[in-house]
């Protein structure tokens, strides 16, 4: 099913940027019955934090405080592309993934995309979801203009990521803030 017509079925959604950025050689793979799009601004209520909790901790501090996360994400033009996979029969989020740019003064003022919180629904597992989010925002990436896009991976995950085109190189370093009971608003 088109994304034109699972949609036209509903009011326009509120989408964090154009649909036409989302290749449609990628939505065209996916197995029916499912829309690949961008995140909207009401898929807090169609799960989207259900979805993303199979990656880690999400502390839903509730719809107004995502839907002005949402909005300040939305608010930086060009710069987050965080895309959602619905199940059309039930209107929820099964997959999602997001690629921001990173404009830089390296590389004549390149960009590089950094690929974050890809995650799909322990139910949907298997059906090459995770493939198609890293399809469209790697496509979404290049179209950008980045020179290269990037993202970080547990040791297990490395074959998956292989098989989407991508190769280990270097190492990540992390560290991490003190825990707080809310991190502070810049």
């Amino acid at each position: 099913m088109s994304v034109q017509s699972a949609m036209s079925s509903q009011p326009a959604l509120d989408l964090m940027f154009a649909q036409e950025l989302i290749p449609t050689e990628v939505t065209s793979q996916l197995p029916q019955g499912l829309t690949m799009r961008p995140l909207a601004s009401t898929d807090y209520k169609r799960g989207h934090l259900d979805v993303l909790s199979v990656l880690s901790v999400v502390n839903d501090l509730g719809e107004a405080a995502w839907v002005s996360q949402f909005d300040a994400m939305r608010a930086a033009p060009r710069t987050y592309y965080t895309l959602a996979i619905v199940d059309n029969a039930s209107d929820r989020i099964v997959g999602v993934g997001c690629v921001f740019i990173e404009r830089k003064f390296l590389r004549g003022f390149g960009s590089v995309g950094h690929i974050e919180d890809i995650a799909v629904d322990k139910s949907q597992q298997g059906k090459k979801l995770g493939q198609r989010i890293i399809q469209a925002l790697t496509h979404i990436s290049e179209s950008s203009g980045c020179y290269k896009t990037i993202l970080n991976c547990s040791d297990a995950n490395i074959p998956f990521y292989e098989k989407c085109g991508y190769t280990k190189k270097e190492n990540e370093m992390a560290k991490y803030a003190p825990e707080r009971p809310h991190a502070p608003r810049l």
